[in-house]
């Protein structure tokens, strides 16, 4: 292959590895450092009330969740935020799913690992339609079974215009594994499938894969580009920051509306190789030339060591920091039906 300039993953006996000096990942040592000598921060507040005033939740109703798939789309963009990095989009009269969890916990079992301490704002049962779901990575935030499951049996199973699975290369072991083996689309950096009216494009990401013990990095990770004739879409998925969204930005902005984490970056000696900070969240919005930028992978599971709402107040500080205008990068509530 000619080079291009762009990044590609390393492929070596199985395993996918980043390509840029910024990576590293962390060990034993470090995850004991965070676990038992690192301060948690995170203050969660015990009282519902409190939460409810700094993180409210709208329940969307029938009528709301109907009109938001139904409704002509096809001159305004329409997103809700579900919460962490599962958002609901309207883009191009195509209903589209990112990194669905709609789970009490995102963890292999039901009875540990992290909570949401946000309830979602609809579960998938009331959800009329649902054409396609993208998929960042393979970690239990991100790739749910339960709503992989509840998903393919209400939009996949036996339907004339079943759902379409965009997924990292090696992620559809996963789903045939799970039952499902049509409409799964395996993609590696770069590469691009047109669906309907729109194209999704798979893009890098600095970060890593891994369901179990044994399965570590097998499955390729990244961020996707969904473009329509006139408007682009860019969604992150789970990063670190690096070189590559000035490649991002360079071959597809400007973007229209991103999807952009925030969120789960304490202790950076430990998170930053592989989750973004604010700072940085503010950086790949200005690289990948953002016109309109939402927050994920916050203000739903205490997946870190930072003040639950320190990402959010941090977010605003840092637009003014690099002169950017606050309403270019912003924070949606969680259920709350927009329009743009």
């Amino acid at each position: 292959m000619e080079y291009d300039g762009l990044s590609r993953p390393i492929f070596k006996d199985g395993v996918f590895s980043n390509p840029w000096k910024t990576w590293k990942m962390a060990g034993t040592t470090d995850l004991i450092r965070w676990k038992f000598f690192y301060s948690d921060r995170t203050n969660l507040p015990s009282d519902n009330k409190i939460l409810d005033q700094n993180l409210p939740v709208h329940q969307i109703s029938d009528e709301e969740i109907k009109k938001f798939c139904e409704d002509d789309a096809s001159k305004k963009f329409k997103v809700i935020w579900i919460g962490h990095s599962t958002s609901l989009i309207n883009f191009n009269n195509i209903i589209i799913l990112m990194d669905p969890i709609f789970s009490e916990r995102a963890s292999p079992i039901k009875i540990a690992g992290p909570k949401r301490f946000r309830p979602v704002p609809i579960t998938i049962d009331r959800i009329p339609r649902v054409d396609a779901v993208v998929i960042s990575h393979n970690h239990y935030d991100h790739l749910d079974y339960d709503s992989i499951i509840a998903l393919y049996k209400k939009f996949g199973e036996n339907k004339k215009d079943p759902i379409n699975w965009f997924v990292g290369r090696g992620t559809g072991q996963w789903f045939e594994n799970s039952g499902i083996k049509n409409n799964v689309h395996e993609f590696t950096w770069w590469e691009s499938k047109k669906f309907k009216d729109l194209e999704f494009i798979f893009t890098p990401a600095q970060h890593w894969s891994s369901r179990g013990i044994t399965d570590r990095n097998k499955a390729l990770w990244g961020g996707w580009i969904i473009q329509s004739n006139s408007s682009k879409i860019y969604f992150a998925g789970d990063t670190g920051y690096c070189d590559t969204f000035k490649e991002i930005g360079k071959k597809y902005g400007p973007i229209d509306y991103s999807f952009i984490p925030i969120g789960a970056y304490e202790p950076r000696w430990m998170m930053a190789p592989q989750h973004v900070d604010p700072e940085e969240a503010v950086k790949i919005h200005m690289d990948v030339r953002s016109n309109k930028t939402f927050a994920i992978h916050w203000g739903t599971f205490a997946l870190a060591s930072e003040y639950y709402m320190e990402p959010k107040q941090k977010l605003s500080e840092l637009m003014e920091k690099f002169a950017e205008d606050k309403n270019n990068f912003i924070t949606l509530e969680h259920g709350v039906i927009n329009e743009f």
